[in-house]
């Protein structure tokens, strides 16, 4: 297990995969409260540091399960929640969203679950369309001045959201914003348009939910069995992700390996070849799914196929990105003596 800070804005180590704990529940499609902790101390056992929870996941009850399996070892550990929505059949007005109101009394109520006096990443799960920036943000400063949580982050913003809160937050307190939470895998590259770009130019850690794409890439919706995705109606994506998985399978039938391993191989060295942390966040139901997940942390492939996946899923990246490629390219910019010259990101 490699090891690496979150981003550039923090001294915050992190294990190279992030233990997701949707499955840390009781119920029936859930991993139970044995499994879970036998997934817990495989995970911790290969060195792995970092823990991903939510106050939504299984109604709470993955925090709480957590909050157990912490027990003499939380110092050891770095715990990231998230807060926004709420699991309940009933829910008052003003009790979830990204305000600072509901930010407070998520956290009071997580840390009573996860049985901790801080938090180490806070971030809000998603953006609720209503509270500005510098509201999240001075949440986020209240509660990191308290010693309730260290670091701020965002989970699926959009970038334009996320890069004008690193701007607001780089000269006063950097810790406000580590991180942010995204999806990525090989089926799910959306977020290399602009999501992956801007969290490198501004630093900014990266956790990467969903590297099997919802089950998708490790083959099993074409052996008929269900998952998340069995519920997904079809979409125009739908194309390219099975021209993805073929990719994959591909692969696999050359190299032995399982589509798991290529998968998240793929994303290991995207990871290694980044300029801040990309951090895959796995998120087994039993023993033997971390098991598959962890021995893709041995696995090499080749530079050929490196290069047939990622020219299988591609994405296209549109207006403006490939019009300013094609005119560098082409010279059909106005000015050719720049023809040639790299392109240098401005944070």
């Amino acid at each position: 297990m490699r090891y690496q800070t979150f981003g550039r804005r923090t001294g915050l180590r992190m294990s190279e995969y992030v233990l997701g704990t949707a499955n840390f529940g009781t119920a029936p499609t859930a991993a139970g409260v044995e499994g879970s902790r036998a997934i817990f101390d495989r995970f911790v056992d290969a060195g792995g540091t970092t823990i991903d929870t939510s106050n939504i996941y299984q109604g709470g009850e993955a925090e709480s399960i957590l909050g157990k399996l912490l027990d003499g070892r939380r110092d050891d550990l770095v715990v990231i929640t998230k807060y926004s929505g709420s699991r309940s059949a009933t829910v008052p007005p003003g009790t979830t969203g990204n305000s600072r109101r509901s930010m407070v009394r998520s956290v009071e109520e997580s840390l009573r679950r996860l049985r901790t006096d801080r938090i180490d990443v806070l971030m809000p799960h998603f953006p609720d369309g209503l509270t500005p920036m510098p509201e999240i943000l001075a949440g986020l400063d209240d509660l990191i001045r308290t010693g309730k949580i260290l670091h701020g982050g965002l989970s699926n913003f959009p970038a334009w959201r996320a890069a004008g809160a690193a701007v607001r937050t780089e000269a006063h307190d950097p810790s406000l914003l580590a991180g942010i939470q995204t999806e990525y895998s090989l089926a799910e590259r959306s977020a290399e348009r602009e999501t992956l770009p801007m969290a490198e130019a501004h630093g900014l850690g990266v956790l990467l939910y969903s590297p099997l794409a919802g089950g998708l890439l490790t083959g099993k919706y074409r052996r008929g069995e269900s998952g998340r995705l069995t519920a997904r109606g079809a979409s125009a994506e739908d194309g390219r992700r099975e021209a993805v998985l073929d990719a994959v399978l591909s692969v696999a039938s050359e190299t032995g390996l399982s589509p798991v391993q290529i998968a998240l191989s793929w994303l290991r060295r995207r990871s290694i070849q980044a300029t801040t942390s990309l951090l895959p966040v796995v998120g087994p139901r039993t023993v033997e799914h971390l098991e598959s997940y962890l021995s893709a942390m041995t696995t090499e492939l080749s530079t050929e196929h490196h290069r047939l996946l990622d020219a299988a899923g591609a994405p296209a990246l549109g207006t403006p990105h490939e019009d300013v490629s094609a005119a560098w390219a082409s010279g059909t910019d106005g000015d050719r003596s720049l023809v040639g010259a790299p392109l240098i990101p401005v944070a």
